[in-house]
This record gives structure tokens, C-alpha cells and sequence, in this order.
């Protein structure tokens, strides 16, 4: 199902590593070559029951202290000073639990080792960037996982999914110490990103769906992967968010700037099978504009409260209000008219995906605040 979805996030390792070739001779078979292991797959020895009792085995967890990448907060452009939340903004205790994309760009072995050091400070990195809007949380968890390697991807070989299936194996665990670990009164947010929203897809069908933790879930954030309106949502246990103020639900979106070529993605997705067994086709992906909070529609960039402008590192950045407008077009791609200046990563097609969340760091930080507050305003059951 998911072999080619993330052929994007190969070129993305193309450009990380440094490879010294231009994106435009790299063709599908090339990169293919190039990032899917040759190696046989190696089964990964479970870890041990206790394993995420280790802090070491946590990207983000409380106690971390000023070193948590995930409570890193960006400057406004012109400030030079971290902004604190504005008082409307700041909501009831919450806890998230983050799941990170592909960090590890080697073809040497199927999944990532834990202590690879390379996949490890992309890691950080991407934590940093990604997982900072939801710093408004009391609880922050984002665990180290041997995630599936970029290359994965790009085959059928069975070794492909046994590569995932691995990856989600220690994402399962992790949340299952998460789960019991915080506090039953405390709502939880579930957010990842490229193959972390993937775990995170099954961890909502194989870990959420009909058990306890359900009615704690407050907010979901599956970004950068595709869902199908009408293969796929109905299979998971929340709907999508239909208003800005609306608990439990879905926020899903793939950035686009225009003229935006998706074809390798919808081409891919096309020819998947949904959760429901049935091919996905040519419906339509979720599309939630982080900028309304809803289904659709367009808004204008004077709505954008803040899009993180990386340095050229990734190390840090600044936030830049009113940088860049939203609309969901009619296939449920997000699109962000003429494309901003953001940096060396905007892959083919004038595709975002790198920039999915960082493109609305400020509204995001807002929209889990107002689910978080509308989730502990419900009546209780």
C-alpha cells in the first residue's frame, strides 16, 4: 500500500545527504537504485517490555529540560525574541504524542538502528521544526523508533513491508508506555508526519479505535500522508475536523505550491488499496486547511499567524506572519499559490511536503490550543 507514496521523500535524500547530482537526471528506477537496500532483511529483536522507560529512548519526553527539541520556540521576524503564547491561546493540560518522519536515508540495512547517529541528528532536527507548534503541551513524547529506511519506499519487495512493519512494531510500544504513563484526566494529541502520519494511521485502526484511550484523544494531526475521503476516513475512529473549534477529529493536508505537478503522488495513491480493500482511484484526498481549521475552502494569507522560515541548517528559524495563503483544490491537494522562499528542500513538482507543517508553524500552535479547550469544554458522558 504504501510502496511509492513517499517517492518524494527520496529526493528528499537526495537533497539532505548532499548528493552531488542534478534532481532532474535522478528517474525512479535511478533513485530506486540508489536508496533501496540490496542487503536481506534482518528480523529486529524485540525490544525489551520496559524499553521506553529509558529516557534515552526518547527524542522529547518530560524531563528532558531546555536540550527537548520539541520546546524549541522561534523569534517573529523583526523581534529577535521568542513570542509567548498569547492568553487566548493558552489551553487546559494536554499531552502529545509525536511520531517523526524518515530520518534515515541509508541503503545498508532495512530499518535504522538505534543508535545511528546520522538518523538520530536528522531526527532531532525534524522534532525541532515539526513537533515545536504543539510546545504549548504540558507532555511532549516523541520516541526514537527503528523507523524503515527511505528506500523501503521504492520496491514490492517483501523486505519493504517487513522494514515497516518493524518500524511500527517500536512505534506501538512506545505509545502503549505513553498511554498508561500519562494521566488518565489528561486529553492526548496523536500527530506525525510523512512516515510517522503512516504509523500513526495504524495506531489509530489497530490501538485507538474501540479502546479507553479513544475519549481522551482531543486532536489528530496526520500530515503529509494521504487519506482518502472515502476509502480510507471512514475506517479510522475519529472524523475529519470540519470547524476550527470541533474536538476529536482529523486534521490531514499535502502542500502544493502552483503551478503544482503531483502526478507521482496521485498516480501512486491511485493505484493503492484503501483501508477499506477497494482501490482509492481517483477520490478525493482529506484536505484540512490549517488556516480555517476546516474541510476545503480558501483563505487568504493575511489568516497565516506565522510561517517558520528556516536557516539554510534547519537549526533554526523565524517566524514570518502573512507569508503565504491556503486552498484546497478539487483533488484535496493544499496549495499555497506562488511558491515562497524557504529554502534549498521544495522537491519536484512544486512540492512542499518538507514544509507541510513549518508553512503554518503559528496556526497550528493556535488550532491545537482552541481543540485541546473545545475537547475539555464537552459535556462529560
Amino acid at each position: 500500500m504504501a510502496r511509492k507514496f513517499l517517492y518524494f521523500i527520496a529526493i528528499i535524500a537526495v537533497i539532505v545527504i548532499g548528493a552531488g547530482f542534478a534532481l532532474s537526471i535522478w528517474s525512479r528506477e535511478l533513485t530506486a537504485i540508489a536508496l533501496v537496500p540490496t542487503t536481506e532483511f534482518v528480523e529486529q529483536d524485540a525490544l525489551a517490555d520496559n524499553a521506553y522507560q529509558d529516557p534515552q529512548m526518547w527524542f522529547s519526553r518530560p524531563g528532558i529540560g531546555t536540550s527537548d527539541p520539541a520546546r524549541w520556540q522561534p523569534a517573529m521576524r523583526g523581534e529577535g525574541r521568542s513570542i509567548p503564547a498569547p492568553a487566548e491561546q493558552s489551553p487546559p493540560a494536554f499531552a502529545v504524542f509525536f511520531v517523526h518522519p524518515t530520518s534515515y536515508m541509508d541503503r545498508a540495512s532495512w530499518n535504522a538502528a538505534l543508535d545511528n547517529v546520522e538518523a538520530n541528528n536528522r531526527a532531532r532536527l525534524y522534532v525541532r521544526g515539526l513537533a515545536s507548534p504543539f510546545n504549548q503541551a504540558d507532555e511532549i513524547w516523541a520516541p526514537r523508533y527503528r523507523q524503515a529506511t527511505v528506500g523501503a519506499f521504492l520496491t514490492d519487495a517483501p523486505e519493504a513491508k517487513q522494514a515497516l512493519d518493524a518500524a511500527y512494531a517500536d512505534v506501538a510500544q512506545a505509545f502503549a508506555y505513553f498511554r498508561d504513563t500519562v494521566d488518565d484526566d489528561t486529553p492526548i494529541v496523536l500527530a506525525g508526519h510523512s512516515q510517522g502520519a503512516l504509523h500513526l494511521l495504524r495506531l489509530l485502526r489497530e490501538q485507538v479505535a474501540g479502546q479507553p484511550v479513544a475519549d481522551r484523544v482531543s486532536a489528530v494531526y496526520v500530515i503529509g500522508w494521504p487519506i482518502s475521503v472515502e476509502h480510507d476516513l471512514p475506517a479510522l475512529p475519529f472524523p475529519a475536523c470540519a470547524t476550527a473549534d470541533q474536538p476529536a477529529c482529523i486534521m490531514s493536508w499535502s502542500t502544493y505550491a502552483e503551478p503544482a505537478d503531483p502526478s507521482d503522488l496521485l498516480e501512486t495513491y491511485a493505484n493503492s488499496i484503501g483501508f477499506d480493500g477497494k482501490p482509492r482511484g481517483e477520490s478525493s484526498l482529506l484536505c484540512s486547511n490549517p488556516l480555517t481549521g476546516g474541510i476545503g475552502g480558501d483563505a487568504p494569507r493575511e489568516r497565516n499567524l506565522g510561517t517558520l522560515v528556516p536557516e539554510n541548517d534547519l537549526d533554526g528559524g523565524e517566524l514570518v506572519p502573512q507569508a503565504v495563503p491556503a486552498r484546497c483544490d478539487e483533488r484535496g491537494l493544499l496549495l499555497i499559490g506562488e511558491p515562497p522562499e524557504l529554502g534549498n528542500y521544495v522537491l519536484p513538482g512544486n512540492n512542499y511536503h518538507v514544509y507541510d507543517i513549518p508553512l503554518f508553524w503559528r496556526n497550528l500552535q493556535a488550532d491545537v490550543a482552541a481543540r485541546v479547550e473545545a475537547w475539555q469544554k464537552q459535556p462529560a458522558s
